[in-house]
């Protein structure tokens, strides 16, 4: 049970801290009503163009997974950089590996265009 008592704490701090705060924004905070401007979607300080539900291009999604998938993948070599001298040759081939596994994925995605903006 204590070794739970610092999680539960924290918990109960992050839950009172919300509270307070949602709490405050309603009591103090400023109210105006709602009106046809105020509803309107924002686009960097110039007038909408178009409708809010517009379709993105897929590019768009790719290009995010493309970038979670590699910045994973990098965060994942921090460990090996920490502990390399313990590791050994092994470790050295094994992330060898990794990168060049990596490197190619880079290639391929390069050579299907997916880095294209056309």
């Amino acid at each position: 049970m204590i070794t739970w008592f610092p999680i539960v704490v924290t918990f109960v701090v992050a839950g009172v801290i919300v509270l307070v705060m949602t709490s405050a924004s309603r009591m103090f905070g400023p109210r105006s009503p709602h009106t046809r401007i105020k509803g309107e979607a924002f686009e960097c300080g110039n007038p909408p163009s178009g409708p809010a539900w517009g379709r993105f291009s897929v590019r768009f999604y790719l290009t995010a997974i493309l970038f979670l998938i590699f910045d994973v993948e990098v965060v994942l070599l921090i460990p090996w950089g920490v502990e390399i001298r313990r590791l050994g040759v092994f470790g050295l081939v094994d992330a060898l590996i990794f990168i060049t596994v990596l490197i190619v994925g880079l290639i391929y995605a390069w050579q299907r265009g997916a880095f294209d903006w056309d």
